[in-house]
């Protein structure tokens, strides 16, 4: 399961990034909440993990807006789940992971990507 919202307004973190949009992400651990620092943004810019979802909402639903939670597809295999287009790291598929690396589904073809 996979969702994601816009904030009403940027939501400034801790670290003083301005928050944009989030995503949720049902995870065996609990629940994943990544946070992305600008409205283009494809990766997220950092992330928190919840117990359960109701924790989640109670301290997220007033921050976003009118659309509310909006569904989207679970990742294809070996990508990653905070990204909003197949974005996976190169080799992980074969079990030989390229940290720092990635590549992403373009017309059929994995081919490099460069996160912005």
């Amino acid at each position: 399961m996979r969702k994601y919202a816009w904030l009403k307004e940027p939501y400034k973190t801790a670290e003083h990034t301005k928050i944009y949009k989030i995503m949720l992400c049902r995870a065996e651990e609990g629940f994943y909440l990544f946070l992305y620092a600008s409205p283009e943004a494809v990766l997220c810019a950092s992330d928190r993990c919840y117990d359960s979802l109701e924790e989640l909402y109670e301290e997220w639903n007033a921050r976003i807006d009118e659309s509310g939670w909006i569904d989207m597809d679970d990742p294809l295999p070996y990508c990653q789940q905070d990204a909003f287009i197949p974005v996976r790291v190169k080799g992980r598929d074969a079990g030989k992971p390229e940290w720092g690396r990635f590549e992403t589904l373009k017309e059929g073809e994995w081919v490099e990507y460069t996160p912005e």
